[in-house]
């Protein structure tokens, strides 16, 4: 696509050319193509996310200590969407879960979280950088950023961001890969 734009923007440029005949129409056309080629830098040759890039998440997660462990599993990337679900277990009961999914929507990418006990939210994509994602809702109560990122050791730390009551707060949930039984 960036090389159609570029030939045409030669042709017009040579036109261009072409008919200045004095100093100011080549100052012009100099300023032009300067423009054209900005626009070329910054144009979009970075593709939009999709739910592709999203793979490194798929699989089973578990975070542990004493007394507590926490899951989350997630689908691979298929139609558009990745299927989560998460589950805390303290001392053999399950002491919350969430259902979640990561979905494209009008040519933007959502995290949705359903909490138990708690209304659906969803947070926009806001940044996918290789293996990270960060996702925001400012409308939201707590939290108001999610975060996702693999680590070089192949972990996952998973982040909640966000004010309470006026103060920052963030809450980390370091995963290791586990084995999907």
């Amino acid at each position: 696509m960036s090389e159609c734009i570029l030939v045409v923007l030669t042709a017009a440029l040579k036109n261009l050319n072409r008919r200045a005949r004095g100093a100011k129409h080549k100052t012009y056309s100099g300023i032009v193509i300067c423009l054209c080629f900005a626009a070329l830098a910054f144009s979009g040759l970075k593709e939009k996310p999709s739910i592709i890039g999203f793979s490194w998440l798929a699989g089973c997660w578990e975070s542990g200590r004493p007394g507590m462990v926490r899951e989350e599993q997630w689908t691979k990337p298929a139609g558009g969407s990745m299927l989560g679900m998460g589950r805390a277990v303290a001392n053999a009961k399950m002491v919350e879960f969430e259902f979640m999914r990561i979905h494209e929507d009008k040519g933007e990418i959502f995290y949705t979280a359903r909490p138990s006990g708690q209304a659906e939210a969803s947070f926009k994509l806001v940044s996918l950088n290789g293996q990270a994602a960060t996702f925001e809702n400012p409308q939201h109560d707590f939290p108001q950023r999610i975060v996702y990122r693999k680590q070089p050791d192949g972990s996952l730390l998973a982040r909640i961001e966000g004010t309470v009551n006026g103060k920052a707060r963030a809450i980390d949930f370091p995963f290791s890969r586990v084995r999907c039984d």
